[in-house]
């Protein structure tokens, strides 16, 4: 009896080993029969994959000072999900913090505290890494090579085939507008013609994520729709497309949505027009007027309740100015001044701006930065 327990107590033992070996190696497959058959215990990465960016809880901690060591946080456990095929604009002003996530989505600065991830993978991670495309802000090529070097330059960094390089050289230069100039040496280049080339290295080894920072910073208007165009282009064929730039106008008319980041923390998240509502309201009107009612009060008693301006203009119309919230209370108006047989000789409506919109979400931060978040800028 005891030698039977013996034997059982062994093959039981085996077993156990056994058991933990598949596990073991089930739970580093990708792709494993655990992770579809147990979703509950996938890593968070895996409910990351129809995402492009998904930041969770991010932290960023900068230490300073020799003998007391200050901390400063750029980012404040922030929030963020940029979906596949989204065209994605960040918004903040100086020290927001805007610089330091991109950095931590690059894997060039590690996060305090919080995930990060591109595409499924962790920010950072060499898989991630290889299906990102990006272009800074001042990117410097050597003074001698021309822009056909440069890209091969750039491209034997990413390891792309040289088959690869030779072919799509030629296509990117086309596409940014630099064809009949790949062979003059990119010191001569302006710094619009540098900024072309550098969306062109970006887009070298067909990324399906672009982070771009500053993209139209150089450009004339027509270079700037060029690149606007190129944005649409890109979105056309699934690729996702992440811009910090400082032009609001650009961001407005190119970005499916937009993030505003002040103070390391984000104010808001939506399309323009969802951020223009949250920040000022749906719309801003403008009435303009011809009198011609008898009352010459008409318009008076009606200047409380709009918390409206009235202006004499020369030609003896009035202009009635107030800010609505809906398209209800312009109804309510047009009904208010017929009631009192004013002609209404022009009605306009004045979208709030994203600038407005984003100095409203920013607040007074630009008067208030310390100077060691001056100090920090560098950083971010």
């Amino acid at each position: 009896m005891g030698t039977h327990g013996a034997w059982l107590q062994r093959i039981t033992h085996q077993v156990s080993i056994l058991h933990a070996n598949v596990v073991s190696k089930a739970s580093t497959a990708s792709g494993s029969f655990w992770k579809k058959t147990f979703p509950s215990v996938v890593d968070a990465s895996d409910m990351t994959v129809n995402l492009a960016i998904d930041v969770q809880k991010l932290w960023k901690h900068y230490r300073e000072g020799v003998f007391v060591r200050k901390s400063f946080a750029a980012l404040q456990g922030i929030d963020l999900q940029v979906p596949r095929g989204e065209v994605f604009g960040l918004l903040g002003p100086n020290g927001a913090g805007k610089t330091t996530l991109i950095k931590i989505l690059l894997g060039i600065v590690r996060g305090s505290g919080g995930k990060a991830f591109l595409l499924g993978d962790p920010a950072g991670s060499r898989t991630a890494r290889r299906r990102i495309g990006y272009l800074p802000e001042n990117l410097s090529f050597p003074p001698h090579h021309t822009a056909v070097r440069a890209m091969q330059f750039y491209g034997r960094l990413s390891q792309v085939p040289e088959r690869v390089i030779k072919r799509r050289t030629g296509e990117l230069l086309e596409l940014v507008g630099l064809s009949g100039r790949e062979k003059e040496l990119v010191r001569k280049y302006s710094k619009g013609m540098r900024q072309r080339l550098g969306l062109a290295q970006a887009m070298l080894h067909e990324p399906e994520l672009l982070i771009l920072d500053e993209p139209t910073d150089g450009l004339d208007p027509v270079g700037r729709s060029q690149i606007r165009q190129l944005i649409s282009r890109l979105k056309s064929e699934g690729r996702t497309v992440f811009l910090n730039s400082h032009i609001l106008q650009e961001v407005e008319l190119i970005s499916d949505r937009v993030a505003i980041l002040a103070q390391g923390q984000v104010r808001g998240v939506g399309t323009p027009a969802e951020l223009t509502a949250r920040f000022h309201g749906a719309l801003a009107s403008t009435v303009k007027l011809h009198l011609a009612c008898e009352d010459p009060n008409a318009l008076t008693e009606l200047e409380p309740g709009y918390e409206a301006a009235l202006v004499r203009m020369p030609d003896n119309t009035t202009q009635f100015s107030c800010r609505v919230e809906s398209q209800a209370k312009v109804d309510q108006l047009v009904d208010d001044l017929r009631m009192r047989n004013v002609s209404i000789l022009r009605l306009e409506r004045n979208q709030v701006s994203l600038e407005e919109v984003f100095m409203s979400a920013v607040g007074s931060q630009d008067s208030s930065v310390s100077d060691n978040e001056t100090a920090n800028a560098s950083l971010d």
